[in-house]
């Protein structure tokens, strides 16, 4: 996770979104990854807030889990925002649909 740490460090929105949609499709460590992506949702570039939304959807997809009770109240108010609501939706629609509850 060294290069792609080095890489969500760099404030290059590229290589920022790069790296956050990488991990979240690659490294098992998804607690590691919703900290990160979570960071980067308040970020003031759209791209890359718009990769941390869409990291947690993968996250929630892949692993089948994702800790709801921090994520979903970080992601909710985010749908108010016209720029971003269709990805915070389909992220929400992820955890939603492929995140494994207990009966």
């Amino acid at each position: 996770m060294g290069e792609a740490t080095v890489m969500l460090d760099s404030g290059d929105g590229t290589a920022v979104r790069e790296a956050i949609l990488s991990v979240a499709l690659q490294v098992p460590d998804a607690a590691w990854v919703t900290d990160r992506a979570l960071r980067l949702v308040d970020s003031p570039d759209f791209g890359v807030r718009a990769a941390a939304v869409t990291a947690v959807g993968h996250l929630a997809r892949i692993h089948r889990a994702i800790d709801e009770e921090r994520v979903v109240p970080v992601l909710r108010p985010m749908s108010n925002e016209p720029e971003i609501a269709g990805r915070v939706e389909d992220a929400l629609d992820d955890i939603a649909v492929f995140v494994r509850r207990s009966a």
